[in-house]
């Protein structure tokens, strides 16, 4: 099937953002994770842009109400793709992707996908059983049960457990490796905490923490660790900036709006 992949990096890219897992995992309901970074209510808008060109837009969202999925409060996150500009001209893509995350273990129920890609269409809805550690994966009248690691998370919800670590306990260049369940896999991703930095963005300067994804070589990205993520240095630890090399050039992801933030990020 013909795609084209420059463009749907545009939309990957923020999606890559989302593969996270923290280290020690109790048993899936029992445990319970202090969140103090995010909660209902809140958005945060990005622009995907390659050199001086819009390339796409993304927004991230959680639900202004708790939802109940297995029985469980969950947050309701949706993350939305579409390319804009001349780039929608040439690879028309709208990509939502839907994840219920437990509140307290922040862990995944239910995962959803609808994609659209020029002709290409997908969707797909994936249930957790936490306690059988399975994945069970519907799309159309098929139906598949994987095997999954203990505590698995989606590419969605890897992310917001991201934000609930505690950075001061993390050496620089320690790697932190990702099991995460997408499109019928079970992915070992690798990040690497580089350290604290600061950026400068249209709201101002602030602190950060980077973060570098080590991707497997391929012949679109360049190098081992084509990925820059700045996050913000305090309990929100939002994604500010993102950037990556291809083959071909660079994209970049930037910080377009947001509202709802658990506490307001400290611009100077």
């Amino acid at each position: 099937m013909k795609r084209s992949y420059t463009l749907l990096l545009a939309i990957s890219t923020f999606a890559l953002l989302f593969s996270f897992r923290q280290f020690d995992e109790s048993a899936e309901m029992d445990r319970v994770v202090h969140n103090k970074s995010f909660g209902t209510g809140e958005r945060v808008e990005y622009r995907v842009h390659y050199g001086f060109i819009n390339a796409a837009e993304a927004k991230v969202e959680v639900g202004k109400a708790v939802s109940m999925i297995n029985n469980r409060p969950c947050y309701r996150v949706n993350v939305v793709g579409r390319t804009v500009g001349a780039f929608d001209l040439i690879s028309r893509v709208r990509d939502t992707w839907r994840s219920y995350i437990d509140t307290t273990a922040i862990l995944p129920h239910m995962f959803e996908r609808q994609i659209q890609e020029n002709k290409y269409r997908k969707e797909e809805t994936v249930y957790f059983n936490h306690s059988k550690d399975q994945a069970v994966s519907n799309i159309k009248d098929e139906r598949k049960t994987y095997n999954v690691p203990n505590n698995i998370h989606d590419i969605i919800s890897g992310y917001f457990f991201l934000r609930t670590i505690n950075f001061d306990k993390v050496r620089e260049g320690e790697i932190i490796e990702v099991p995460t369940f997408f499109d019928g896999e079970v992915y070992k991703l690798r990040v690497r905490y580089v350290g604290r930095d600061v950026i400068k963005t249209k709201f101002g300067k602030s602190k950060v923490l980077r973060l570098s994804p080590q991707i497997p070589s391929n012949k679109f990205f360049k190098g081992e660790e084509p990925m820059a993520l700045w996050i913000s240095d305090d309990s929100n630890k939002i994604p500010l900036k993102a950037e990556v090399d291809l083959k071909i050039g660079s994209l970049e992801m930037d910080l377009k709006s947001y509202k709802g933030l658990k506490k307001d990020i400290a611009w100077f």
